[in-house]
Formats: C-alpha cells, structure tokens, sequence
C-alpha cells in the first residue's frame, strides 16, 4: 500500500431535495425499531449449514450463516455488503446485508437483509428513493458495500458516492392495513403506497456526491479503532493491467454523519486488483480479493508500506465488517447456491 492524493475523494452533502418527500411518508407509514424487523423475521438463516462456499479451503471460516433456499440460490439477487452492529457501536447483535437486482428488465432496486445472529431468523427491507408528493422508488445501483454507523446506514453508488439511510425510518407498509400491497408495483398508486410486497422499506435521508467525477466506490467499512471513527470506501479494478484501486478514510461525527468537510483524511493506492472490500483495524488493512465464481479468493492481510500477506478465502467474497468483541472479519459469499455469510479471525 502506498499513499496517493486524498483530494479527488471529497464529497458533497446533497441530501436537501429529499426532505419533502420523506417528511409525507414519516406522516403516513409508522416507524418501526430494527429489533421489530428482527423479531418478525420471515425467514431462516442456517448456522454453519452446508455450503459448497468454501472451495478448495482447507480451514473453515469460525462461523457462518446460510441463506435459506429461495435466497441462496436466486439469479436475480445478489449479495454485496454487509455490515454490523459492532459496526454501529450497538450492543444488540445483528447483520445487514445488500443485495441488487441483476435482471436488466423489472428493476426492483437494492435491499437490504436484517439478520438476528442469535436466532438466524432474518427480513428483507427495500431500499427506496422518495419523491415529491410522498411517493418513492427503487434505487437502481449495485449496492456493493454498506456501513452502519449510529443509526446510519451507509450504501455506496458507484459513481456519485455514497447514499444515507436512517434506521429510525424502517418505516412499515402494513400500516392502517391487513396487507402489505400489490407485489407488482411500487410507490403511490391511486393513494395507496406499494412496495413490491415488502413490508418494510428503509427512504433514502442523505447523499454525499463526489465532488469531481472520477472515483469510485465500491465497498464501504468502519475503522473504530483510531482516535477518530472513519468511513472507508474505495475502487474496484478488473485488472491485469492498469492501475490499482484505491482506497480512502472520512472522518465520522458521534451523530453519524460524515464531517462536514467532506474530505477524506487520507487514501492509498490497494495492493490488488479485484477487491470488494477493504477493512482497516489497529493500522491493518484487509482486502478481500475475488477470483470470480469458480475460484478461490483471497484476504489480503497488510500494513501501509510492509509485506502482504495473502490468506485463502472462500468464493466470491464480497464487502467486509468486523465484529470486534469477537475478534472476527466478516464477508458475505454472492454466487447462487454457495451464497453464505462468514467470519474469519482477524
């Protein structure tokens, strides 16, 4: 890892044209705690099921959670970030997870999976752009990395930046009914608001735009290991050739908004190409490296301007977070059928 310029990756609050509709819908639909989402989960993660995840490792991860049949091996959604509640600073226990919609036609957005460690039970929230006049809509990106921090929740847009959502807004579409709408539609339709039969779905409240066109974001993590909390996001590169990813650090308010400032403390250049998602710990960095959906990936173990270490990792590894009181890196595992989520010792 070498240091490289952090000015191309300052950002830009401009969260302001949400307001409107967001504040029509805090009117219309209840708010809801995520441990009410947790408890209402309607679906079963199994703890270290069998999976096929793990390739040619020799060594298990320690822990990990399969998704339930219908999740695992779905072709429209994929799996991307994950973050958690040591993440937050929460003592409640729980995983987020995004995923995307693949399919070109019938887009359905991003969401993202509530998943209560200690039961396995986990709920899907949509994730929603709102609009004037209290409607809302799917939020077309890849969602390959989220941070929860506070009571924010961080989503990167590949191109623009990063997106903010508010978990004291899962807002719940059983509100005032028996159901939760028509499975085909989304938004407001005749008065009444749909959202492609979930019952719950998370607004977008904040968007922190890249001020100059250029960088891209990728994945996002937490670093509470620091005087400062920070945010961390940084580049995918295909590779071979070409130049590596890089990878940046912004300062976090106790509110959990970013700073003001919108600039990153620092970046570096990453030392491969094909990461999903970078983690950084007591001044060590880990990146994991996917080889596609038939390989093996990696987790690279470094510190800036020492020797890398390369660890075996299971297939298509994706984001990282840590749960710190267990002294475990987390990723989730995004291709059909071998879909899990899994810890490594740090």
């Amino acid at each position: 890892m070498t240091p490289v310029d952090a000015a191309p990756f300052t950002l830009r609050n401009v969260s302001g044209k949400l307001r409107d509709g967001i504040d029509v819908l805090d009117r219309e639909l209840d708010a809801v705690p995520l441990r009410t989402v947790l408890d209402n989960g309607n679906r079963t993660a199994t703890r270290k099921g069998r999976t096929t995840a793990w390739g040619s490792m020799r060594t298990k991860p320690v822990d990990w959670f399969c998704f339930q049949s219908g999740d695992d091996d779905t072709t429209d959604w994929y799996p991307q970030g994950v973050t958690c509640a040591s993440d937050a600073g929460v003592a409640d226990p729980a995983f987020l997870v995004s995923w995307y919609w693949r399919p070109e036609e019938g887009e359905r957005g991003a969401r993202v999976s509530a998943l209560d460690p200690e039961t396995g039970k986990y709920q899907h929230i949509l994730l929603v752009k709102p609009e004037e006049g209290g409607s809302f809509g799917p939020i077309d990106i890849h969602a390959g990395g989220i941070a929860w921090y506070g009571t924010t929740l961080y989503v990167a847009d590949t191109v623009r930046g990063l997106r903010a959502f508010s978990l004291e807004r899962i807002l719940d579409m059983r509100t005032g009914r028996d159901d939760v709408g028509d499975k085909t539609k989304i938004g407001r339709h005749g008065g009444a608001l749909h959202a492609f039969g979930y019952r719950y779905i998370m607004p977008q409240t904040g968007m922190w735009q890249v001020e100059t066109r250029g960088p891209r974001f990728s994945f996002v993590a937490v670093d509470r290991s620091g005087e400062r909390d920070l945010l961390i996001s940084g580049e995918y590169t295909d590779g071979p050739g070409g130049e590596l990813g890089r990878v940046a650090r912004w300062p976090l308010a106790s509110s959990g908004a970013l700073d003001a400032s919108g600039a990153a403390v620092d970046a570096f250049r990453m030392p491969g190409h094909r990461i999903q998602g970078a983690l950084s710990h007591e001044g060590t960095w880990y990146f994991s490296q996917t080889a596609g959906a038939r390989g093996n990936g990696t987790l690279i173990v470094t510190r800036p301007g020492e020797k890398v270490t390369a660890r075996p990792y299971p297939v298509g590894p994706e984001d990282l977070t840590c749960w710190r009181e267990k002294k475990t890196v987390w990723s989730v595992a995004e291709f059909p059928g071998r879909r899990a989520l899994f810890a490594v010792p740090l």
